[in-house]
């Protein structure tokens, strides 16, 4: 398991089935190595030939099945009859001459239509995942999706093997589900909830239950899943650990260096950070915002300690980015108006008109040159704009991030301008 050869481990347990009930170490190790399951954009391109067969069945054999026709019908009738004992008995029969058997001419065409579509589509799909095989062979990133979606798969048929034969023994899936909650797998979490839900009170050696911990080692898929159990059963949302913390003091406290390692930047990071703490505080009520721990310190407090020294870093290291980007960017400013006011191939001493001027490349040399300059000085506004901030908490929640972001979207825009104006006036020139 600790390969990750889920594989193998799935045979063995096939054929060994009582061997999980030893101990809890299989499940362990299981919550320590279980694989994440595709991200959006692999999902997005990732074929999956079960379900096209299954649609492909599904949708075929539904086409000519007529208890939908037959229901319809019925409902039509209904309504007619309802017409005609209430309000108006032309208008019940009306529906009962007119559209029963409108709908029932009309099915058979709606049916032939779906068929025709799923026709046209299956060679599409086919295609689709023989080239998407191909692929796998030829582009490692390609075969790296199919593997990955294997591990999940085989993963998660390993863990509904093992909760399947452990039961509802509720000591066996005490350390398992702690550690899937510092790992952040969710599938385990929901897993063992499912078997054993009491299991949600188990403690670690700090006192710190499965609420405590996804908060704690900001598992946030965890917590999604857990949230509303928060939020309907109020011991769980008013729940203390032993110095008197409540949930969003133990949000303030500093995330662990893993979990801040996913994000790249310390202003970034410390932005998650904040979106952390707001988000566990919308759990609870406005008065125990302002609750004290046994140490007299409110969850803002404990906040503000944990996180000084990232505050200093983010300032420090926001400052030195912006510097750096406006240096680029008043660069970009001075070159591209400085090719703003020369005109390319020279002006018609009498017009002033430009001699290029009939030529498509001098035109895109225009367009992308004002381009430039417009963007760059966006950028360089953005980012001195940046480093007269005062850099508080709350400038890294949203404001420092999102000038940031948009500058240096607004510098890679200027510069990829610029490249196109100098590729259209050599063109010209040369």
């Amino acid at each position: 398991m600790l390969t990750k050869r889920y594989d193998l481990t799935l045979v063995l347990l096939n054929n060994f089935p009582k061997s999980v009930m030893e101990d809890d170490q299989i499940l362990m190790t299981i919550a320590k190595t279980f694989p994440t399951d595709l991200g959006f954009t692999e999902s997005s391109i990732y074929p999956s030939l079960d379900n096209v067969r299954q649609r492909i069945v599904v949708r075929g054999s539904m086409l000519f099945h007529y208890d939908d026709l037959f229901n319809c019908v019925e409902d039509v009738i209904r309504v007619a009859k309802s017409f005609k004992n209430t309000c108006c008995s032309w208008l019940g029969n009306f529906f009962m001459i007119l559209l029963v058997p409108t709908i029932a001419t009309l099915y058979p065409i709606y049916a032939l239509f779906c068929l025709l579509v799923l026709v046209l589509r299956f060679p599409f799909s086919m295609f689709y995942f023989l080239l998407w095989k191909v692929l796998e062979i030829i582009m490692s990133p390609i075969k790296n999706i199919e593997k990955k979606k294997k591990e999940y798969k085989e993963a998660k048929k390993i863990l509904s093997l093992i909760c399947d034969q452990m039961g509802a023994s509720r000591s066996s899936y005490y350390q398992p589900i702690l550690e899937a909650v510092r790992q952040d797998a969710y599938q385990v979490v929901d897993e063992i909830l499912y078997w054993a839900p009491d299991t949600i009170n188990c403690k670690d050696e700090e006192g710190h239950n499965v609420i405590q911990l996804a908060i704690i080692n900001r598992s946030e898929k965890v917590y999604n899943l857990i949230r509303h159990i928060v939020e309907r059963i109020e011991p769980y949302r008013t729940i203390k650990d032993s110095s008197m913390n409540n949930l969003v003091h133990l949000a303030g406290k500093l995330a662990p260096s893993f979990v801040l390692g996913r994000t790249t930047g310390v202003a970034l990071q410390l932005q998650r950070e904040l979106q952390w703490h707001e988000e566990v505080k919308s759990l609870m009520l406005p008065l125990e915002h302002q609750q004290k721990n046994m140490y007299m310190e409110t969850p803002a407090m404990v906040f503000e300690r944990e996180h000084a020294d990232l505050m200093k870093q983010g300032e420090n290291w926001t400052k030195t980015t912006a510097e750096s980007c406006s240096i680029t960017a008043a660069l970009i400013v001075t070159v591209v108006f400085a090719a703003a006011i020369t005109v390319p191939g020279g002006s018609n001493q009498e017009s002033g008109i430009p001699l290029l001027k009939k030529q498509i490349a001098f035109t895109i040399f225009a367009v992308t040159n004002a381009f430039s300059l417009f963007t760059a000085a966006t950028a360089l506004l953005l980012f001195l704009s940046i480093l007269t901030t005062r850099f508080s908490e709350k400038d890294f929640l949203v404001s420092l991030p999102r000038r940031l972001i948009f500058g240096l979207f607004t510098l890679f825009l200027s510069t990829t301008s610029m490249v196109v104006a100098f590729g259209a006036i050599s063109y010209l020139v040369f």
